[in-house]
């Protein structure tokens, strides 16, 4: 038998996986854009029309522009403070429309349902649903129902369709952010995502944070009547966090963009989840807040604005868009160093919304 020189041992190159679809896909960071950008769209082909990955759609009706967003939520657990998965389809959707500058005015409601699944856990998520939708102004006005067999899915599934209409001199893109822009956060960064891994995993982090499930569309109405076409660009922050979402705003518009650490709102019980579990709060989701390019010399102007809804009353500044068509994501750090912040690669938070 040949003898093997332990010196001249090599590691393999881990294997990627190219054929099947792994958790990580549903993150909201690289793997998600992949899939979308390598598989997904060049599926749909003439079908879908070219132009940067936004949640909502703007589609003209003579001289109205109606928006039109869908949202699946396959969270776990379904219950967890602050929310649950029936209140969380509503504002996801909401938010999503709201984002393009729209008032939304109308949902639907899709269930996929396991044989076996407690009737009394499906009343409790329908009437969150309710609630949530009375509570934003937003209707339900039509749905639909399947069931599949025991094992077939993971309890509950809920889909989420919403149209609106864009607000007058409503004009924010995926690629609108222009050097020059101030970025705007309208509040604390990190508390759903921390809230429902705390929950899943009974880390007890729950006793000090909820999820900050919300709709934003008043906050957004706010911010269209306070600067109109020079709010550049709109974006909520869910699945991949902050930082995935400025990213791919970056990303989109050819720009960099430079956020200041020594200003993000990340709340005292997320950074010390976040430093126990080894996360980054700018890879966490969120529900309840949204990241905005604004022209400079109307950041003041929209701050206060923002500041005059509940939605928006932690509102700040927290960056600038630099002119640098790189399309990377800086932070100063608190020592005064920069560090690259990208785009989630792979599943950090899983079935967070």
């Amino acid at each position: 038998m040949t003898a093997v020189d332990p010196l001249r041992a090599t590691c393999p190159l881990p294997r990627a996986e190219t054929e099947h679809v792994l958790l990580g896909h549903g993150s909201g960071g690289q793997l998600s854009a992949g899939l979308l950008r390598d598989l997904i769209l060049p599926g749909l082909g003439a079908a879908s029309p070219a132009g940067p990955a936004q949640d909502a759609a703007v589609l003209k009706l003579g001289d109205r522009e109606l928006v039109m967003s869908t949202d699946s939520f396959v969270v776990s657990p379904l219950f967890f403070p602050g929310g649950d998965i029936g209140s969380l389809a509503v504002h996801g959707t909401v938010n999503d429309v709201a984002m393009m500058g729209a008032e939304p005015f109308a949902l639907s409601a899709a269930f996929v349902i396991e044989e076996g699944f407690p009737l009394d856990v499906l009343r409790r998520v329908t009437e969150s649903i309710g609630r949530a939708a009375t509570a934003a102004g937003v209707p339900v006005v039509t749905g639909d129902t399947k069931v599949v067999g025991r094992g077939a899915a993971d309890g509950l599934f809920v889909n989420t369709t919403g149209l609106g209409l864009r607000l007058p001199g409503a004009m924010p893109s995926a690629d609108g952010a222009r050097p020059g822009d101030a970025v705007v956060l309208s509040g604390p960064i990190g508390l759903h995502g921390t809230t429902v891994l705390s929950v899943r995993e009974g880390l007890g982090f729950e006793t000090d944070i909820a999820s900050d499930t919300r709709p934003l569309h008043r906050l957004v109405r706010a911010m269209v009547e306070a600067v109109g076409p020079d709010l550049h660009a709109l974006r909520d922050p869910t699945r991949g966090g902050l930082a995935s979402a400025v990213n791919e705003l970056a990303q989109a518009s050819e720009v960099g963009v430079e956020l200041d650490e020594t200003v993000l709102p990340v709340p005292p019980a997320v950074a010390a989840a976040c430093d126990l579990l080894g996360l980054d709060p700018l890879h966490v989701a969120n529900e309840g807040c949204l990241v905005a390019f604004v022209a400079a010399d109307r950041a003041d102007r929209l701050l206060a604005a923002m500041r005059s809804v509940p939605e928006g009353a932690g509102a700040v500044r927290v960056g600038t868009v630099l002119d640098d068509r790189s399309g990377q994501v800086t932070v100063r750090t608190l020592l005064g160093a920069r560090r690259v912040v990208d785009m989630l690669i792979g599943e950090q938070l899983p079935r967070i919304c």
